[in-house]
C-alpha cells in the first residue's frame, strides 16, 4: 500500500458524498495502491449510513465507526493504527481542505519526514478562529522549538515510520509535529488551499483553547523530560530548600545576635515550608525517576529512535 488517507468525520451528511468524490477524482490520477479511511466519530446523523454505502461500492475504503464521540484525537490516532500506506495523509472531513492539494504533499514529502499544509489564505472568521490560531501558533513554536506558521491545519503528510511510533491524547493531535521532532524527522511546510465551509458547521470552537494550553505544557513536559524527570523536579527542589535555608538562618542569626523573637514571624513558617516543599519536590523527582524506568524497562520501551543501521546484514 503507497497511501493512506485519515479523515476523521463527526455530523458530516452533507459533505460526504461530493468529498469521496473529489478525494477518488484526484487519488485516481495518481496510479499508486491507496486506501481512504473515514473514521466517524460517534455521529449522530446520517454521516455513518453514508459511509456504509460508500465503502459497499468502493474496494479503497475502509470505515472505522465509534461507539460515541471521542474527539479529533482519538479519531486521528485510530486511523494511525489502521494505516497500511508507506505515506499517510490526514484531512478534515468538512471540505474546507482540498484534495487537490493531495498531489503537493505526495512530492513534498519525498525529501522529507512529515509535511504541514499552511492555510495561508484561511477562509474563517477572524475573531473567532484566525486571532486565537494565530497566537496559538506563535506560542506552541515558542514553547516547542519547532516554529511551524499552522499547527492546526489538518492536512498534513507522514511517512509511516513516523506516526506508527507516536501516541496520541488530549488534543495532541496539532502537536504531531512537535512531538515527532523528538525523533530527528525533517519537517516541511507549504501552502493549501482553504474553502469556506459550506455545509454544516464548525465542531471546534475557541472553547477548546485551555485544553490546548495544558496539552502544551504536557508536550513541553514530555519533550524535554520525560526520561529525566529528576532534571525538572530537582533544580526547583533544590532552589525552595537552599531558599528556605537561608530565611531560617536569617531569623537564627537575629534571634542569636539581636534578641529579637522570631516565634511568631511569618517569615519563620515561610522558610520551613520552602524547606519542606522543597523536599517534596526533590522526591516527585526520585519517584518520576523509578516510575519512568519500571515504564520502559517492563514495556520495553526504548529511549532512542534509529533511522537506519549499516554494516553486514543491514
Amino acid at each position: 500500500m503507497d497511501l493512506s488517507v485519515v479523515i476523521p468525520l463527526y455530523n458530516e451528511e452533507e459533505n460526504v458524498n461530493e468529498l469521496h468524490t473529489k478525494l477518488t477524482e484526484t487519488l485516481n490520477k495518481l496510479s499508486i495502491a491507496y486506501e481512504i479511511i473515514y473514521v466517524d466519530d460517534g455521529s449522530i446523523d446520517n454521516t455513518l449510513k453514508l459511509l456504509e454505502e460508500i465503502q459497499k461500492n468502493d474496494i479503497h475504503v475502509v470505515v472505522l465507526s465509534f461507539r460515541r464521540n471521542f474527539g479529533q484525537t482519538a479519531a486521528f490516532a485510530a486511523g494511525f493504527d489502521f494505516a497500511r500506506g508507506d505515506i499517510v495523509i490526514t484531512m478534515d472531513g468538512d471540505l474546507q481542505n482540498d484534495p487537490a492539494d493531495i498531489p503537493k504533499l505526495l512530492d513534498a514529502i519525498k525529501d522529507a519526514d512529515l509535511v504541514s499544509g499552511w492555510r495561508k489564505k484561511r477562509k474563517d472568521s477572524f475573531l473567532s478562529r484566525k486571532f486565537p490560531s494565530i497566537i496559538a501558533n506563535w506560542l506552541i513554536g515558542k514553547v516547542t522549538g519547532v516554529k511551524l506558521h499552522d499547527y492546526g491545519c489538518s492536512l498534513k503528510a507522514y511517512r509511516k515510520e513516523v506516526i506508527k511510533n507516536l501516541r496520541l491524547y488530549g488534543e495532541m493531535h496539532r502537536f504531531i509535529p512537535a512531538l515527532a521532532s523528538w525523533y530527528g524527522v525533517k519537517i516541511k511546510e507549504i501552502e493549501v488551499i482553504h474553502h469556506p465551509r459550506r455545509y454544516g458547521t464548525s465542531k471546534y470552537g475557541i472553547g477548546r483553547t485551555i485544553k490546548v494550553l495544558l496539552d502544551l505544557v504536557n508536550v513541553k513536559f514530555l519533550h524535554s523530560f520525560s526520561t529525566k524527570p529528576i532534571q525538572f523536579f530537582g533544580p526547583i527542589g533544590a532552589l525552595l530548600m537552599v531558599l528556605g535555608v537561608i530565611i531560617i538562618g536569617y531569623l537564627v542569626w537575629l534571634k542569636f545576635s539581636e534578641g529579637v523573637m522570631i516565634g511568631r514571624r511569618p517569615l519563620l513558617l515561610g522558610g520551613f515550608f520552602s524547606v519542606l516543599i522543597g523536599l517534596n519536590f526533590i522526591g516527585m523527582g526520585f519517584l518520576g525517576e523509578m516510575i519512568v524506568r519500571v515504564y520502559h524497562e517492563t514495556q520495553k520501551k526504548p529511549i532512542y529512535i534509529l533511522k537506519k543501521i549499516l554494516g553486514p546484514g543491514d
